[in-house]
């Protein structure tokens, strides 16, 4: 199971954008028809032989510090290119390469239908993400090429397409990526001639909600839910189609029935009342393909309140007690995990819903946790609607050992199986075990995971905790 786990953690940066108001006094004046609004420069330039004006370096935090340079020895056109320098696992300057290019004021790209550029490799290793839209700030129109844009050794020009261009009239975030280190190993890319263009062959949408599926839920009254697998396709006049992950700014959402649950401009599902309601949308002008239907069964009851000594307890995730770092609660294992996570609140108490669910990772190895004193596991669980017939559950609590390090060779491992019989559908029930391994001291992961052949696809979590009796 290989894991390229790239955590965003982006830093925080101020601007302050000087903003020039004029007051018009008039008795009852319309405006002059030749009044002229101030529109933004429309210059789609990035980096040819240099950066285009106004455009800043933001690295992510955590990224490998000696990422970014300009090289004027390799290049595809003219006199440098854009280099950027992947690290080794392990590499105490940084995890992985991340950053956003950023203007200080917007452009105008509503006449573009592309951000083009030439780019190779030293391998040819496909970029995690790759896009535009991000800039530190709501990244409203943010698109990214996530796992499909492939280098080669040789110099090539790519095509990320803009899902609406009529959106993007006053854009900042120019140009991102992220990309970590593969099988373990650092490498290099350069990029070059970064632009947006009008190509003229950005043809043929097809945009998708839910990953182009007609799924069905369960909802909850109270319960906010963002829609996911927001995707746009075109073909580019090569033949070839190219998908991106477009913002949800870029559609037009529709609730069938807005008494039960509407959306908002950030794909954001409230749901407000009782019934079914299905969630549709188009972009440009053009239906989505996929939808959503709801199905709100009222309030929804909350995991039991713990009442264990908070001094018996080593808390990974609830609302009543003080919680150890955590690194992630779904770190998104390659190539096979199919499952994704959303955190929701309820009056103030937080929970986790797991769904499209195979297997699912909660770690806290930064520090690792020291529950030598502790002697069980508790976790709540609910499953709505119904259990299915063929469940198998497996939970596994891995310690890192000494080098407090995933898969360092000094892990340990404890697996616990809960079959069909201990699950109650739309109820709160309480899994709790013994740990039983000899070294605890260094825990940091628990596993959740479907097994031989188990169905299970939506589970909600709340109240995770290590105590002793």
């Amino acid at each position: 199971m290989k894991m390229k786990n790239i955590k965003f953690m982006y830093s925080k940066t101020a601007l302050l954008l000087g903003v020039v108001f004029i007051t018009i006094v008039s008795c009852e004046r319309d405006p002059s028809n030749q009044l002229e609004f101030a529109t933004f420069p429309d210059d789609g330039e990035i980096f040819m032989d240099g950066f285009t004006g106004g455009l800043d370096y933001f690295p992510y935090e955590g990224s490998y510090a000696e990422t970014f340079s300009v090289d004027t020895d390799t290049k595809y056109k003219g006199s440098s290119s854009m280099r950027f320098d992947v690290p080794n696992v392990g590499d105490p300057k940084g995890a992985y390469s991340g950053a956003i290019f950023r203007l200080s004021s917007g452009r105008n790209l509503s006449g573009y239908d592309a951000l083009t550029f030439w780019a190779k490799g030293t391998q040819g290793y496909t970029i995690n993400d790759i896009g535009f839209g991000q800039d530190f700030g709501e990244n409203k129109y943010e698109v990214s090429a996530q796992g499909t844009l492939q280098l080669t050794s040789n110099w090539r020009k790519y095509v990320i397409p803009i899902p609406d261009p009529a959106k993007l009239i006053n854009e900042t975030g120019m140009f991102w990526f992220a990309e970590g280190p593969e099988n373990g190993m650092g490498w290099t890319f350069w990029i070059d001639e970064l632009q947006f263009e009008k190509l003229g062959t950005i043809a043929q949408p097809q945009p998708a909600i839910v990953n182009g599926a007609d799924k069905s839920e369960i909802a909850f009254t109270g319960v906010d839910i963002a829609l996911t697998g927001l995707t746009q396709t075109f073909n580019t006049g090569s033949g070839n189609n190219v998908t991106v992950k477009a913002a949800p700014s870029y559609f037009n959402f529709k609730s069938s029935n807005e008494d039960i649950a509407f959306v908002n401009e950030s794909g954001v599902v409230s749901i407000v009342g009782e019934g079914t309601t299905t969630i549709t949308a188009t972009l440009g002008g053009v239906l989505a393909k996929g939808s959503l239907e709801l199905t709100s069964k009222g309030a929804f009851d909350l995991a039991p309140v713990p009442t264990r000594d908070p001094s018996k307890v080593i808390s990974i995730y609830s609302d009543t007690y003080t919680n150890v770092p955590v690194d992630f609660f779904n770190g998104f294992w390659e190539p096979f995990q199919t499952t994704q996570s959303s955190e929701f609140a309820i009056g103030g108490n937080n929970m986790i819903n797991y769904t499209n669910f195979n297997f699912v990772g909660n770690q806290f190895a930064n520090p690792t946790v020291d529950a030598t004193q502790k002697s069980k596991v508790h976790i709540n669980m609910y499953i709505p609607n119904s259990v299915p017939a063929n469940v198998d559950f497996l939970i596994t609590l891995v310690d890192f050992g000494a080098d407090q390090a995933d898969g360092g060779g000094d892990d340990t491992r404890q697996q616990v199986f809960f079959d069909k019989d201990l699950f109650v559908a739309d109820s709160w029930i309480t899994l709790e075990f013994p740990i039983t391994m000899t070294n605890k001291n260094n825990m940091g992961l628990i596993i959740y995971e479907n097994i031989n052949g188990s169905s299970l696809s939506n589970f909600y979590l709340d109240n995770i905790y290590f105590y002793e009796d």
